[in-house]
């Protein structure tokens, strides 16, 4: 046979289409020539392949070979190919006999000694495989990430471990690794905290609801410590949310351990210096940024007026859409995004005065490195003062702990997807005021409320969302008065700010 055709998968952000890998071996010139649009680490690939063939004693053709990746209109990059290319010589020289390689797929780059070495973004390639109901046979080093998926894919360490099991010679090892954790990962606890009733409480409510959280505060009084705890109040992630963030970490190219944590919510807190393609994502060919690493997770931005202006305001469309669409030169991606963005600032860099702290001309050009736009979208503000010195050093003093709170937020949770199948902070407009069905005085309490306030129409609809999710977290069937009140008491900075930010 002169022709051979094996199956590959290229990585195109989190998505993993099917590549097929066409040798022909022909009369001629000894050469080997790729075609189908290869990087510069595509078409090294002959020189690895020759001597993972010769070393591995089989013989390289000397004729004019020609390699074909399809669709010829998909650029490929990396050295995820190696494998497929490497067998599909030995196919099509006729070196492995008359051989089915129609039920299998390949990805692994080889070494010169023909050892198989792990490639990042074998998770999604593992998915896409089982949906063509075809196996995977990937490198060892990847098996636990080829593990969370269903179906028995493959895993070898070496070239000829693949050519014997096609000849029906060996069988290969079926991945193993990481499975679905039953336990809760080892969060950090809310019992730590002391005092700051209004901030757990807070805290409690964005992760009923999956909302946005703004502290604000002078330093020290416990904003980060209490932001690292919101992920060990929220709920587990489904199934599929899961697989959404380990595909993720694997096209990051993130190694995924055995004592890796299927069920663990991304916690991501980058340094204010941070770029805005470092925060959504950058390259040539686009790689995750910040915000897609902490999908299905939180987002943890301190000292939120440090950062560059317009490096904030690239976050407007993620955190509306749950996902970011980046355009380069080379390629066009799509990430998802959805979030949960906890941000923490102080009012300025002087020393907390009260009220007279936030009319400071100092504090005015803090808090002015901040859009009213971007304040809008963060469903909650809240003043975190400090702490007493008696309430300080008191050792007795403990606070709820994660286990109770997250019970309540798991009730919460679940009453919102049995009712609408997703969290109360991704409701629509029309969705939202049907669900919330105020009352004829509630409509004009908070009639009056907007227009003492100065709300705007995002910012009433996300008073309602948080209304609703306290609703939720009180299993009550309706939106009374009492909740508008308590989530409009969330907005008191807003006239703070808006007097200051634009």
């Amino acid at each position: 046979m002169s022709l051979a055709t094996l199956y590959s998968r290229a990585r195109v952000g989190i998505d993993s289409p099917l590549v097929t890998v066409e040798t022909h071996i022909s009369n001629g010139l000894p050469a080997l020539n790729i075609v189908g649009l290869p990087e510069a680490a595509v078409r090294e690939a002959k020189d690895r392949v020759r001597s993972a063939i010769m070393v591995s004693e089989f013989e390289f053709p000397t004729q004019r070979i020609t390699i074909n990746l399809a669709p010829a209109d998909l650029p490929k990059e990396g050295g995820r190919y190696d494998l497929a290319i490497a067998l599909s010589i030995l196919v099509a020289s006729g070196q492995l006999g008359k051989v089915d390689v129609s039920a299998y797929e390949f990805i692994g780059e080889l070494a010169l000694s023909g050892d198989v070495r792990t490639v990042a973004g074998i998770l999604p390639a593992a998915v896409a495989c089982r949906q063509d109901n075809r196996q995977l046979i990937l490198p060892v080093g990847n098996q636990t990430e080829a593990s969370l998926v269903e179906g028995e894919h493959l895993a070898v360490a070496h070239l000829t471990q693949v050519t014997s099991f096609l000849m029906g010679q060996t069988n290969l090892l079926v991945c193993q690794g990481a499975q679905p954790q039953t336990a809760l990962p080892q969060y950090k606890d809310m019992a730590d905290v002391k005092g700051q009733y209004q901030a757990r409480r807070a805290l409690e409510v964005a992760a009923a609801g999956g909302h946005n959280l703004l502290f604000i505060g002078p330093p020290g009084t416990g904003k980060t410590m209490l932001a690292s705890r919101l992920p060990g109040i929220m709920p587990d992630m489904t199934e599929d949310e899961a697989l959404s963030v380990a595909a993720v970490q694997s096209v990051s190219g993130r190694k995924m351990g055995v004592d890796w944590h299927w069920q663990e919510r991304p916690f991501r807190s980058p340094h204010h210096t941070c770029s805005a393609a470092a925060l959504v994502g950058g390259g040539s060919i686009p790689q995750p940024g910040e915000i897609s690493l902490a999908h299905c997770g939180v987002l943890f931005l301190d000292e939120l007026p440090e950062f560059d202006r317009k490096v904030l305001e690239v976050l407007r469309e993620p955190l509306e859409n749950g996902e970011i669409h980046l355009s380069r030169a080379r390629a066009q991606l799509c990430y998802p995004s959805r979030f949960q963005l906890v941000a923490a600032m102080n009012a300025s860099n002087e020393a907390y005065t009260g009220e007279d702290y936030y009319h400071s001309e100092a504090s005015k050009g803090y808090l002015r490195k901040l859009s009213a736009p971007f304040l809008d979208r963060i469903d909650l503000h809240v003043e975190v003062p400090p702490l007493s010195s008696a309430l300080l050093v008191d050792n007795n003093e403990t606070g709820e702990n994660s286990a109770s709170i997250r019970q309540r937020v798991v009730q919460a949770v679940d009453r919102q997807r049995q009712r609408q199948g997703c969290l109360n902070a991704l409701l629509d407009g029309r969705k939202l005021e049907s669900l919330c069905n105020l009352s004829t005085e509630n409509k004009k309490f908070m009639e009056s409320a907007l227009n003492k306030l100065g709300l705007s129409a995002r910012a009433y609809h996300r008073v309602l969302k948080v209304a609703l999710t306290l609703a939720d977290l009180e299993a009550s069937e309706t939106v009374e008065k009492s909740h508008l009140l308590e989530s409009l008491s969330y907005r008191k900075m807003e006239q703070k700010l808006s007097k200051v930010v634009r």
